[in-house]
């Protein structure tokens, strides 16, 4: 495979809020140290693409094996959540605020319950 098709494959970002330095940090589990971190959500997603590439190509060049993500094949990565127009508006608004789309700020918010979730 070449680096562009490992881009497009649908590895897992997690986004955890960093409590004591502020920003987020960001890692692919699926690609074992691939971290970075970002003041903003918005620099976070950034560099974790970035971070992503430079993990892949320093793979691609050592011949290092890459693994797929976890078992995503039998799922879209896409689902209809219907909620109330108060919560959307919220919701769009606070997007604004952090300078990213609303989709972006409903993952992180959903990648980070879904973190504190895992650890209870």
């Amino acid at each position: 495979m070449t680096l562009n098709e490992y881009m497009e494959l649908p590895y897992r970002m997690e986004i955890v809020p960093d409590k004591e330095e502020g920003g987020y940090a960001v890692m692919f589990p699926e690609l074992p140290g691939c971290m970075t971190c970002g003041e903003t959500l918005e620099s976070a997603v950034s560099n974790a693409e970035d971070a992503k590439k430079e993990w892949l190509m320093a793979a691609l060049e050592e011949g290092q094996e890459i693994p797929g993500p976890d078992g995503l094949n039998d799922y879209s990565g896409q689902f209809k959540l219907r909620i109330p127009k108060s919560l959307h508006r919220q919701l769009s608004e606070h997007s604004k605020q952090e300078g990213i789309s609303m989709n972006q700020y409903c993952l992180y918010l959903l990648s980070r319950n879904d973190a504190i979730h895992s650890q209870a």
